[in-house]
């Protein structure tokens, strides 16, 4: 059913990942810049409020028929928690209360898992900075799809089950592709998660764990935010690997749309993302953007030349990478891993 999907490998480069450069030819040009870096004292109240709005939810449905509960799950409890993951991903990059207090970011991380029903916070963070400092590497970014997805999934009815499935791949891929030793950070986070659902099953029985678990694996899938998955680096024009989005929908997602601005200074929050391209127009305003995730996510399926293989593939350089990413030793944060050792001891 539909046409088979034309490219049959990655779209192979030897040129270094356009992000680096494009952030020292702005920062030369505009230093003002610098000033948009830092934390955004806003997130912490955002996340308290709709993790706050998810629990009255969760209550609230209680009582209703499961067709409610089902239809609440995509369309509230999927577009909140769709939103969620994204707030965790501003404080994965410690922009909730930066980067001198990765406790406290690590601690509002574990709070916005909570609606989600599933534990993800910290291993995201864990992978998620890899794939800016490793984007498109052959072995480190495990945000590609694998050959296995690339050659499976190249026909119009498999490509709509690969948006259905986008969480489950998102989810296993890196153990594959990547895999790393369960952290005392990560164990922290599951018991939490556990303890959470533990006591809304209590309180209120099944139907608002469903709506939970099943509001975020839907509101990941086929669903108008999960656009972005796809719109973020799946190449529709030959070469281009990043691609921007401004449409009304940054609203709900932390600006998450601005990805090349994103990937070009991700110390910068989203909420200030925006200026970025008001101040250095000229870096952006020609570089291919995407109008619309509901129609990234039409084409990605019915178009026989865009599948999983679609996305630009490089192997980074050791030199490049040390030279890109050379940074001064931490030691607030090598003291506050001392600290949240001893509250996994204790706990």
């Amino acid at each position: 059913m539909g046409a088979q999907v034309s490219q049959t490998d990655y779209e192979w480069v030897y040129t270094e990942e356009p992000h680096a450069t494009r952030r020292k030819e702005i920062l030369a040009k505009y230093p003002e810049v610098k000033k948009l870096m830092g934390h955004e004292p806003r997130t912490k109240y955002i996340v308290a409020a709709v993790v706050l709005f998810q629990i009255l939810s969760l209550y609230l449905i209680k009582d209703a028929s499961w067709v409610t509960v089902v239809i609440l799950a995509y369309c509230l409890g999927g577009t909140i928690n769709h939103s969620l993951t994204l707030a965790i991903h501003e404080i994965s990059h410690n922009l909730a209360f930066g980067h001198s207090y990765p406790l406290a970011n690590r601690i509002l991380g574990y709070i916005a898992n909570l609606p989600l029903g599933v534990p993800m916070s910290v291993s995201f963070k864990k992978y998620h900075l890899e794939h800016h400092r490793y984007q498109g590497d052959v072995e480190r970014d495990v945000d590609i799809p694998t050959e296995l997805e690339g050659k499976f999934f190249t026909r119009t009815w498999s490509k709509l089950v690969y948006c259905l499935l986008m969480p489950y791949f998102y989810t296993i891929r890196p153990l594959f592709i990547r895999p790393k030793p369960l952290t005392g950070l990560e164990i922290i986070n599951i018991i939490i998660q556990v303890v959470f659902d533990i006591c809304i099953y209590y309180l209120w029985g099944i139907k608002p764990v469903f709506y939970m678990i099943a509001g975020t694996l839907m509101g990941t899938g086929l669903h108008p935010l999960s656009g972005h998955f796809i719109a973020e680096h799946y190449m529709f024009i030959k070469g281009c690997e990043t691609y921007s989005y401004y449409g009304p929908l940054n609203y709900l997602t932390f600006n998450v749309g601005y990805h090349n601005e994103h990937h070009d200074f991700p110390y910068i929050p989203g909420s200030r993302l925006y200026k970025v391209k008001e101040i250095a127009q000229e870096f952006y305003d020609n570089l291919p953007q995407h109008s619309s995730w509901c129609r990234v996510i039409s084409n990605f399926i019915t178009d026989p030349s865009i599948g999983p293989f679609s996305r630009v593939r490089r192997r980074i350089k050791k030199d490049y990478e040390e030279k890109t990413y050379k940074r001064r030793p931490n030691t607030k944060w090598k003291d506050t891993c001392r600290l949240e050792e001893v509250v996994f001891a204790i706990l």
